[in-house]
C-alpha cells in the first residue's frame, strides 16, 4: 500500500463523526504528515474554533487547521472552484502528494491540489452517519458522537434548591428515569454536589482538630467558592462527555453564587464569571413548602429556605435563565421534572443551514 509523504482531510465536521473520525485515522496510517482542513461557512452555528478544537482532541498526531469560506458551492463552475481552491491553498501553505475523502468532489478536489485520490468507505457502510444526519437527529447519532461533541450538545438540566428542600433526591430520580428508558438514554449522568462533599471534608478536618467541633464552627472564606465552582463545573464536563443526550446536575457553579451570598452576604464576580462560562438549558428549582426540614449535621435551620429560595428566583429570573419551580410530594416533583426536561428535549437541537450548493 502506497504511502505519501503529506495527505489532506478536508470538511466541514459540521459535527464532527465517527465516519470522520474514520477518515482521518485512515490518512494519518498513510501518511508521513497529515493535515486537517476545517472550513466553516460564516452561516452555520457551531463556531470554527469550537471544530478546529474538537478535530485536534480527537487527532493529536494531525495537523488540524480552519478556515473560514463563505464561497456559495457549485461543483459545476470552474471559478467557484478556483476561489474555493485560493482558500485551501492559503490554508494548507505546501503541496499535497494525497487527498483523502468520502466525498464525491473528491477527484477533482484531488486534481486541483494535482494529488492523488484515496476514496475512503465512500458509501459509508462501516459507519453510516452524516453531518446531515447528526444536525436533524443528534440524539439518533449519539454512538456515532465523541466526547467533545457530546458534551457540546448535551441538554444539561440543574436541579437546585435551599437546604432539605429535595434536590438531590430529584436529580438522582430524574437520572434513574432516563436511563431506565434505555438504549442511548441508559448512560444519563449525574452530576452530584461537590459543595456538599467540600463542607463534609471540611467539617472532618476541623473535628480531626476538636472532636467536640460542630457546623457551626464551620466557617467560609470568599476564595474557597470560585475552587467549589471550578471543580463543580469540572465534574459536570466528565459527565457530560460520556453520557446520553440529557446530564442532570444536583445544583451548579450558578447556584454556587447563591451560596456566596447566603454565607458571606455579597455576590462573588469570580463565581459568576465561572457560572457564565458553561451553558445550561433547564433549571428546576425545589421549593421548601412541601419538604419537611431534616438536619443531617450539615444544615443551618429551617428558617433560611425561604429566603433561599426566593434569592434563587430572583437570580434565575435576572439572569433570564429558562426555570420551572417544582413542587409536591416525591411523584409529582418527578412527573413534573419529566415533563419539562421531555419538553426540552423535543425541542431537539437547532443547527443553521449550511451554505446551499448549487445542482
Amino acid at each position: 500500500m502506497r504511502r505519501f509523504g503529506h495527505g489532506l482531510v478536508l470538511g466541514k465536521f459540521y459535527p464532527p463523526h465517527a465516519g470522520h473520525h474514520h477518515l482521518v485515522r485512515t490518512a494519518q496510517d498513510r501518511c508521513a504528515r497529515l493535515t486537517v482542513l476545517v472550513c466553516a461557512a460564516s452561516v452555520e452555528s457551531v463556531p470554527l474554533a469550537d471544530r478546529v478544537a474538537w478535530m485536534r482532541e480527537a487527532h493529536p498526531g494531525a495537523d488540524v487547521i480552519g478556515a473560514v469560506d463563505d464561497i456559495p458551492v457549485d461543483l459545476h463552475d470552474p471559478a467557484v472552484w478556483e476561489a474555493h481552491m485560493a482558500i485551501f491553498r492559503r490554508a494548507v501553505g505546501r503541496p499535497v502528494d494525497a487527498v483523502f475523502t468520502s466525498e464525491e468532489y473528491g477527484t477533482e478536489l484531488a486534481h486541483r491540489f494535482g494529488a492523488e485520490e484515496v476514496c475512503v468507505d465512500p458509501g459509508r457502510t462501516l459507519f453510516p452517519v452524516s453531518g446531515t444526519a447528526v444536525r436533524t437527529d443528534p440524539a439518533a447519532c449519539w454512538g456515532f458522537l465523541g466526547p467533545a461533541v457530546r458534551a457540546s450538545l448535551a441538554r444539561r438540566v440543574v436541579v437546585l434548591g435551599a437546604e432539605s428542600t429535595g434536590t438531590t433526591t430529584l436529580s438522582r430520580d430524574l437520572a434513574a428515569h432516563y436511563r431506565a428508558r434505555g438504549g442511548v438514554w441508559a448512560a444519563t449522568g449525574w452530576v452530584a454536589e461537590y459543595g456538599r462533599r467540600y463542607s463534609e471534608e471540611k467539617l472532618a478536618a476541623a473535628r480531626a482538630a476538636d472532636p467536640g467541633a460542630t457546623w457551626a464552627d464551620i466557617s467560609f472564606a470568599t476564595e474557597e467558592f470560585p475552587v467549589i465552582a471550578r471543580r463543580q463545573d469540572a465534574e459536570e464536563q466528565r459527565a457530560a462527555r460520556t453520557g446520553s443526550p440529557v446530564l442532570i446536575c444536583d445544583t451548579d457553579s450558578f447556584a454556587t453564587g447563591i451560596w456566596h451570598e447566603r454565607y458571606l452576604g455579597g455576590r462573588s464576580t469570580e463565581v459568576e464569571e465561572v457560572a457564565a462560562l458553561t451553558r445550561r438549558d433547564l433549571y428546576l428549582l425545589t421549593d421548601h413548602a412541601d419538604v419537611p426540614f431534616e438536619d443531617d449535621g450539615l444544615r443551618d435551620g429551617p428558617h433560611l429556605r425561604p429566603w433561599m429560595t426566593r434569592r434563587f428566583r430572583e437570580e434565575l429570573e435576572a439572569t433570564g435563565r429558562r426555570f420551572l419551580v417544582v413542587r409536591g410530594d416525591r411523584r409529582e416533583r418527578l412527573a413534573t421534572a419529566v415533563a419539562a426536561v421531555d419538553g426540552l428535549l423535543a425541542e431537539g437541537w437547532h443547527f443553521a443551514d449550511p451554505l446551499p450548493e448549487a445542482r
